[in-house]
């Protein structure tokens, strides 16, 4: 994970691990007010994998990362409550 000063708002470049199924994965998050980079290193946050990749400048987002806004519109991860396998599917 590393700070992302070209993008638009404050971003991290994030780089996940899905397990073997689907892989590494890249992708940008403006999680800067809630969240260090030390704090969401090895969580399990919601991300969408099926969705075309998308250029933010010289990067290459290729994963959405889910969250909601707060009362002031920065975002807040959405994450599980339980422990739950890298890669695995929302139905």
């Amino acid at each position: 994970m590393e700070d992302f000063p070209e993008a638009r708002k404050p971003a991290y470049k994030l780089t996940i691990d899905f397990g073997p199924e689907i892989g590494v994965k890249k992708s940008s998050v403006q999680i800067t007010k809630h969240y260090t980079k030390n704090e969401i290193v090895d969580k399990l946050v919601i991300r969408v994998v099926n969705f075309p990749p998308k250029q933010i400048g010289h990067f290459l987002s290729e994963v959405l990362t889910l969250g909601l806004p707060d009362e002031n519109g920065d975002v807040v991860l959405l994450m599980p409550t339980k422990k739950v396998p890298k890669g695995a599917r929302m139905f």
